[in-house]
């Protein structure tokens, strides 16, 4: 019962965090971070990392995951291919090689300078997307550059994530050949392509037939874990396999079906578990040593992204102050960066010292945001 009573205090304090922090016009995700410092060892400690804790917040990534595949609109990647594809790939290069010379710089080994790159590569565009609703932008081309960016920004992150942990991580599997290893995972791609094109959507019709009212979203939920228990098998990342399960289900017309059941399963318990596991994590008895770390990373998780994205639309054709919009709106990191950082810091590739420092500067960017793309967007209707 001692698993029931921490889930309860969990599940409590998230509530009240997270309406907390969206009556404060904050993501909710923050309040849930940061109910896993104030119950965890960092200030409270009422509860540590076990087993059950560790195994919901597997999940809860996992699904997660699922939901962000699902909510990749492929439509529109097309239709904005050229500037969301710019956008994204130099919007991702730029933040990996820049904090990748500053982390080698300040101390940090290449395995750990790199993975510190791939995690501020990562973006979340949904504080951005409440920003441009707010101020009636969302409909327009920036918010579609945007959107179509935070596609394929998502797809390149998770396998830039997924490689990286396949190849230098801990968990990857050592009685395999590395040959064999990158075989297996060349044709885990290729049945990706089979299960978007043609398995997703003859196992979710044949779902509807079937009596059970939930039958549809269990299969989802089947093609979900299934694709992220082979992707581990093979020596990827499940979350990789879990976005991709969740663009091939995103593609057929139960999306919207799946994505309310799943969010509703996934959001009431399993997702804040990953956050608060993230929290649990955080230690404070180094903050004063790494109040210059924090500062520097957080102007460089700004200004490589802002200017990363900005200049790939400046190369699709935008103006300096559309181009400055998309920038801004591609700053946030949010719950991708969150969810980068966990995964390197269980598979050793984060550097332990410096995690909670790393979260800190990923929760400032994600509060910085809307605050950058405000300005840009009133810049932009002033002299429009």
């Amino acid at each position: 019962m001692q698993d029931i009573g921490n889930l309860a205090l969990i599940l409590v304090t998230t509530l009240i965090l997270a309406h907390i922090s969206r009556l404060l016009k904050m993501p909710a995700v923050i309040g849930e971070l940061l109910a896993g410092i104030l119950i965890g060892p960092a200030l409270l400690g009422w509860l540590t990392p076990s087993h059950t804790i560790s195994l919901f917040a597997e999940i809860g990534v996992i699904i997660l995951m699922f939901l962000a595949g699902l909510e990749s609109d492929l439509d529109l990647l097309k239709k904005y291919f050229k500037p969301g594809m710019l956008v994204a790939v130099i919007g991702v290069i730029v933040p990996v090689v820049v904090v990748f010379g500053f982390a080698h710089i300040w101390g940090f080994n290449l395995t750990s300078s790199l993975f510190l790159g791939i995690t501020f590569a990562a973006t979340s565009v949904s504080i951005s997307v409440e920003v441009l609703k707010e101020l009636h932008a969302l409909d327009g081309r920036n918010g579609a550059t945007i959107l179509g960016a935070a596609v394929v920004d998502d797809i390149l992150t998770v396998l830039i994530l997924s490689f990286t942990v396949a190849v230098l991580g801990e968990q990857k599997t050592a009685s395999v050949p590395f040959w064999l290893q990158i075989v297996e995972q060349l044709l885990y791609f290729i049945g990706i392509y089979l299960v978007v094109r043609w398995a997703a959507p003859y196992l979710m019709g044949l779902a509807e037939k079937l009596f059970p009212a939930s039958a549809v979203t269990i299969m989802s939920l089947l093609i979900c874990l299934g694709m992220a228990y082979v992707a581990d098998l093979v020596g990827m990342s499940a979350v990789i396999g879990a976005f991709f399960a969740g663009v091939a289900v995103g593609q057929t017309h139960y999306r919207q079906e799946v994505d309310s059941n799943l969010s509703a399963i996934g959001y009431a318990v399993f997702i804040p578990v990953f956050f608060v596991s993230v929290g649990l994590n955080m230690r404070f008895d180094t903050f004063g040593r790494d109040i210059g770390f924090i500062a520097i990373l957080t102007l460089l998780a700004l200004v490589t992204k802002w200017v990363g994205c900005g200049l790939g639309d400046r190369l699709a054709g935008a103006s300096w102050l559309q181009s400055n919009v998309v920038g801004a709106g591609m700053v946030s990191r949010g719950e991708m960066a969150l969810i980068v950082a966990q995964i390197g810091f269980e598979a050793k590739l984060m550097d332990a010292e410096y995690y909670s420092a790393v979260i800190v500067v990923i929760v400032l960017t994600t509060l910085i945001a809307p605050v950058i793309l405000k300005d840009a967007l009133h810049r932009e209707q002033e002299l429009v």
